[in-house]
């Protein structure tokens, strides 16, 4: 792994730091009525890192994503993508700026065909317009057989290829996990959020699933964040974790760090003699 440097804001990977974050969260909060949910969270995300985000049960994670992805505003603070403010704009111009995420459920089209729900997250890229569709004129055909051969490249980073004309309602519980990452890897994101990847997997599958990260990673040149219970995993594929507790965060720094910080213990065990 990269050695992390301190830049404004947070620590990112040493091979980032010559290129502007991907992400930059500032003093984000957001308040439900009388009750804040997340507060004063700062968190920079370098161009190309694996950054994780963790925390006990009810500190807000999942809410921090909403953040990110504005289907919450938030009610104080800034997020920068690429250095484009978000303030205002919508889920779907969200995803166009360059963020995908996965969620807790699983959220595919279950009825559709594996193939039909990557082609869905293709909507982005197809180049054509309502008059080609509509009279099916070469152009229409040239640009879904594109689709088509992309979409099955995308399933082949997780050996999915051959289930392209399955029902993704029938699929085993982790390759509907799989899916759900492929669908938002077709969206061509700058970002990619996983909301707990590996929930409901074994040891093997789970293996698989960091190596398969660091693939994407690689392969396509982007950032991920992720939420994750699965300490294994967080630790042995994060460069940087930010620890929420309450809403706020208590820590940030490298796996080892994290490990060893004796708030970070306390947050997840509590006080010694409780």
């Amino acid at each position: 792994m990269s050695k992390l440097v301190e830049v404004p804001g947070g620590i990112i990977p040493e091979r980032d730091a010559g290129k502007p974050p991907v992400l930059e969260a500032r003093h984000i909060g957001i308040d439900f009525g009388g009750l804040t949910a997340v507060d004063d969270f700062d968190f920079v995300l370098g161009a190309t890192e694996i950054g994780g985000l963790i925390g006990p049960n009810g500190a807000g994670k999942t809410t921090v994503f909403n953040l990110l992805t504005n289907v919450y505003q938030p009610t104080r603070g800034s997020i920068l993508l690429n250095g484009v403010d978000t303030k205002g704009k919508s889920t779907y111009q969200i995803n166009k700026l360059g963020i995908a995420r996965t969620f807790q459920n699983i959220r595919l089209f279950k009825d559709l065909t594996v193939l039909d729900n990557v082609l869905i997250g293709m909507h982005n890229a197809m180049d054509y317009n309502m008059a080609s569709s509509v009279l099916r004129l070469p152009r229409y055909w040239k640009e879904e057989k594109r689709a088509k051969e992309k979409a099955i490249e995308l399933l082949s980073i997780f050996d999915m290829q051959d289930m392209v004309e399955l029902n993704a309602g029938n699929l085993p519980y982790g390759a509907q996990r799989r899916l759900e990452i492929v669908r938002a890897l077709a969206t061509k994101p700058k970002l990619l959020l996983l909301d707990e990847p590996a929930a409901g997997m074994n040891p093997s599958e789970t293996a698989e699933l960091m190596e398969n990260i660091r693939r994407i990673r690689d392969m396509f040149k982007i950032s991920i964040m992720l939420i994750e219970h699965d300490m294994n995993l967080v630790m042995g594929i994060c460069e940087g974790i930010a620890v929420l507790n309450y809403g706020r965060i208590i820590a940030k720094g490298t796996p080892e760090e994290i490990r060893n910080n004796p708030v970070v213990i306390e947050a997840y065990l509590g006080k010694k003699g409780v």
